[in-house]
């Protein structure tokens, strides 16, 4: 099966794309999009790879599944489009970022700079919560995340929640570092986000091990 993802990721997951799983998957998700709404934009399913190429990656930051209201998902974890209004998460990601590091970021630059934006399940029904889970998204997920711990050196790898942490299980910790912490939305960020500092614990680890930091 061809799918349209950015060429350094087609080589690493191309054994994913002709497994049962993903097959079925496909007809899952192409069924969804036919017959309701469904988010995000179909071409923006795998925006995240076609922004932060394989070779490209430095940090990992994984979210579960995409926004679900209208014009929100924009194939980024935790991200949205210009204009539209910061859901909590983001809020609060983004105030956790002036705490550490006293700049007043932008998500969305975030990618082209090596950050993998990357959520467990790539797409969502409309108001729709969790609807895509247990589909195949999550094994296709795993497989990236293996591929990432397995073939590169010095990753960072930022776990927000128990979820996230979780699905980290499989990153080899010896050779990579992992930040973990409370997940930033409302009902768990005063219980271990904030004060986190994943930022500034990310770029000093990527300068010590001769790359450069990200400019949050």
């Amino acid at each position: 099966m061809q799918v349209k993802i950015e060429p350094s990721w087609y080589k690493v997951l191309e054994g994913e794309f002709d497994k049962d799983y993903f097959t079925k998957l496909t007809e899952f998700v192409r069924s969804q999009y036919q017959k309701s709404t469904v988010y995000p934009p179909p071409k923006f399913i795998f925006r995240a790879f076609e922004l932060t190429p394989f070779d490209s990656v430095k940090v990992v930051i994984l979210g579960q599944d995409p926004y679900h209201g209208a014009g929100q998902a924009n194939g980024l974890a935790f991200a949205v489009e210009p204009g539209i209004r910061l859901p909590p998460s983001l809020q609060n990601i983004y105030k956790e970022l002036k705490s550490d590091l006293g700049v007043d970021g932008n998500i969305n630059e975030w990618a082209g700079q090596g950050v993998l934006l990357l959520n467990a399940t790539l797409t969502v029904q409309a108001n729709s919560p969790a609807s895509h889970q247990n589909k195949g998204w999550e094994e296709f997920t795993d497989a990236v995340i293996k591929a990432l711990s397995d073939q590169k050196e010095h990753l960072v790898f930022i776990l927000w929640g128990a979820y996230a942490q979780k699905k980290g299980a499989v990153i080899d910790t010896t050779k990579h570092l992992v930040i973990k912490s409370a997940h930033p939305s409302p009902f768990s960020a005063y219980s271990g986000f904030f004060g986190s500092r994943p930022f500034s614990q990310c770029n000093a680890y990527l300068l010590r091990h001769g790359h450069k930091s990200i400019t949050w």
